[in-house]
């Protein structure tokens, strides 16, 4: 007999009433939610309310904008200069050097692998005289807002792996996200918008691109509902959010009213966290329906506010309208946005391709820092840039004064915080002189979780998830530490 049958066979007389009321009770709640009522609005009513106890201690930030280079950018062209490598032109890695770590098979089989300094300038920028590369100007007039890590390192050698490594804080795929550890820790102050956005702009580069995993903004093992919501580049930005020709909004509204009964009845009766999950979605899904056609009309934006992101700002789907959304988003109480913009995976061609890539991203970096500033936003906001990994000091394919490839690095590579809680105007931890090991102040991948939970009030080694038998965390099982130097 099917379970459920049998189930409800066993039921006692009271259960059977008590699972077949109205529950007017819930129906009313979620009413009031849907309607924006003075008591959802409070921070006890939230739709998205945070754990109890959260945050542990007084968050620096409370929303986080993460910018993912998809690929791998070369940290030796934009970010870790070193210029005593022009001496070494199309000489041979040292072993010295190598030290017999493993490289990728698409480099193994080279009989050489000649040293390619980076072609690009770089000069000393802002108060505090960090190096940046040419290819970075505007980026480059905000290093005194900046702290550059110069030595973040990685288990993981491929993209994809690499990829759910630095999203989720381990290797194996079904771990949640950082966005969605956090929305369920902390939940979301905005009720009209999902607590986790996630957007996936066009790029420039011309080689083809890495391709993006749902896992990298999946809710894993937590209930579904902390899964992040991605929105489309072009066209609607969320597919079917407008109502069936016919149904006016106070038809969908009875709808949802008697469906919500419905679902209120199968969660008192099995209890299953998903079934909650779909109500909570369901009037979400009703929110965005006017929240999101505003949330994406620029046309309230000032002239130089949209001058700040640069010409592309105004065209949907690019890196700039994408940066810009971020700041409107977090204005509105999301907690986390994830922007990944594919492209960096250069190989063959680095020098025209990165040059691409970072004019897709150097205006609106150094924009949005500036945009959450002029707002006294930036203080509660923690601005996150880097990819999966580094790239190789020495030339995949051929070698020439003008062009160049760089293969996956894992063991040193750069990424910048700045915003709610850090500490500006600073490098942390430093390379070798061919930019290929860290010589000082290692920081590993889940060093960095680590930091960006401290941020926003959380102690890494107190926010776990039981699941299989085992106290989950997104910075894993092994000791990781905050990284106290790039803090305020």
């Amino acid at each position: 007999m099917n379970p459920i049958d049998q189930w409800s066979l066993d039921q006692t007389r009271r259960q059977f009433f008590g699972d077949n009321g109205l529950r007017m009770g819930g129906i009313s709640l979620a009413m009031m939610a849907a309607e924006g009522s003075p008591q959802a609005a409070g921070a006890a009513e939230r739709v998205q309310p945070p754990l109890a106890g959260f945050p542990h201690f007084a968050p620096k930030a409370r929303a986080v904008i993460y910018l993912h280079m998809n690929g791998g950018p070369s940290q030796l062209d934009l970010w870790d200069y070193k210029p005593g490598l022009t001496q070494h032109f199309n000489g041979e890695l040292p072993d010295a050097i190598r030290r017999g770590q493993r490289i990728t098979t698409m480099t193994s089989g080279q009989s050489r692998l000649p040293v390619a300094p980076s072609m690009f300038q770089f000069s000393r920028s802002g108060r505090c005289g960090t190096w940046v590369s040419q290819l970075l100007p505007h980026t480059a007039k905000l290093t005194d807002e900046i702290a550059l890590i110069r030595s973040v390192h990685t288990n993981a050698i491929n993209h994809d792996p690499a990829c759910t490594f630095v999203t989720t804080g381990s290797e194996v795929p079904g771990k949640p996200s950082l966005g969605s550890w956090l929305s369920y820790g902390l939940g979301s102050e905005s009720n009209n918008l999902p607590a986790f956005v996630v957007l996936t702009p066009r790029w420039s580069s011309k080689q083809a691109a890495q391709a993006l995993f749902s896992r990298m903004w999946s809710s894993g093992f937590l209930p579904s509902r902390y899964t992040g919501v991605a929105l489309r580049s072009s066209g609607d930005p969320v597919l079917y959010l407008e109502n069936p020709e016919g149904v006016d909004r106070n038809s969908r509204r009875a709808m949802l009213d008697a469906l919500a009964g419905l679902n209120q009845q199968t969660l008192q009766r099995f209890g299953d966290p998903e079934t909650r999950t779909r109500m909570v979605q369901y009037e979400m899904a009703y929110r965005m329906q006017s929240s999101v056609p505003e949330l994406v009309d620029l046309s309230g934006e000032s002239k130089a506010t949209l001058d700040l992101y640069g010409p592309e700002v105004t065209n949907s789907g690019t890196f700039a309208a994408s940066a810009l959304l971020a700041r409107r988003m977090v204005e509105r109480g999301v907690r986390v946005v994830q922007i990944l913009h594919r492209g960096w995976d250069q190989h063959g061609s680095l020098p025209s391709e990165i040059r691409h890539q970072c004019s897709d991203i150097d205006q609106p970096c150094a924009a949005l820092i500036q945009d959450l500033k002029l707002r006294g936003l930036l203080d509660s906001t923690l601005i996150v840039w880097g990819g999966e990994f580094g790239r190789t000091v020495y030339s995949q394919g051929t070698l020439t004064s003008t062009n160049y490839g760089r293969d996956h690095h894992p063991r040193n590579f750069c990424m910048w915080l700045a915003g709610g809680g850090i500490r500006g105007g600073i490098v942390h931890g430093a390379t070798d002189d061919f930019s290929y090991n860290v010589v000082e102040n290692p920081c590993h991948v889940n060093d960095l979780n680590a930091t960006i939970l401290h941020c926003l009030g959380i102690q890494h080694d107190r926010f776990s998830y039981r699941f299989q038998g085992l106290d989950q965390k997104l910075t894993g099982v092994e000791p990781q530490r905050v990284i106290s130097e790039v803090l305020v």
